[in-house]
C-alpha cells in the first residue's frame, strides 16, 4: 500500500510515464521540469511504494491473431471468501482470461477474454469455465469493436479535484 505522499512533480512523473513508459530519464526529467538525478530517485520511490506497478508494451491483439474478445459475466453459487479467492486463482491460471474483476450487483465477476477464434473461446467456455467448481451462471458478450481503451487513470481529473480542495 503506497505511503509516500504525492506532490505535483510525482503526479506529473506518473502521468508522463503512463503515456510513454519507454522515455529516457533525461527526457522525463525535462518534461517534469527537474534534473535527471532527482527524477530517477523519485521514479524509484514511486516504484518501491507501488504507484508504478510495472512497464508493459501495448500489443495489438488482432495483429497477433487474437480476433475474438469476449466479456464474460460469471455468477457463483457461493460468495464465501474462500470460494471467491478460489475462483480468482483459477482465473489467473486461464491464459485466455486477461482481466478478472469482482463486482457488486447481479453478477459476481466480469472477465475479459481474448482468443484467436470462436472455437478456441468455445472450448475454454465449455471445457473450463462452465465446468469450474462453484460456477452457477455464465453470460457472454462478444465485442464487435472497441471505441476506447485507455490505460491508467485520468490525471487531469485528479489535478482538477486536488486544485478544488487546496
Amino acid at each position: 500500500m503506497p505511503t509516500h505522499r504525492l506532490d505535483p512533480i510525482d503526479r506529473k512523473i506518473l502521468s508522463e510515464l503512463q503515456t510513454d513508459g519507454r522515455m529516457t530519464n533525461v527526457e522525463l526529467a525535462r518534461r517534469v521540469g527537474i534534473s535527471a538525478p532527482p527524477c530517477l530517485r523519485r521514479v524509484r520511490v514511486l516504484e518501491e511504494q507501488g504507484y508504478i506497478q510495472g512497464y508493459h508494451a501495448d500489443v495489438d491483439a488482432r495483429a497477433l491473431g487474437f480476433e475474438v474478445q469476449v466479456f464474460v459475466m460469471v455468477g457463483l453459487q457461493s460468495q464465501a471468501e474462500s470460494d471467491l479467492s478460489a475462483f480468482e486463482a483459477r482465473c489467473r491460471d486461464w491464459p485466455l482470461v486477461r482481466e478478472c474483476h469482482m463486482l457488486n450487483g447481479e453478477v459476481d465477476f466480469i472477465l475479459k477474454c481474448v482468443a484467436p477464434d470462436l472455437s478456441t473461446f468455445q472450448s475454454f467456455l465449455t471445457g473450463d469455465l462452465l465446468t469450474a467448481p462453484n460456477v452457477a451462471s455464465v453470460k457472454t458478450s462478444l465485442v464487435i469493436r472497441g471505441a476506447k481503451d485507455e490505460p491508467g487513470v485520468p490525471f487531469d481529473v485528479l489535478e482538477e479535484r486536488l486544485s478544488r480542495t487546496a
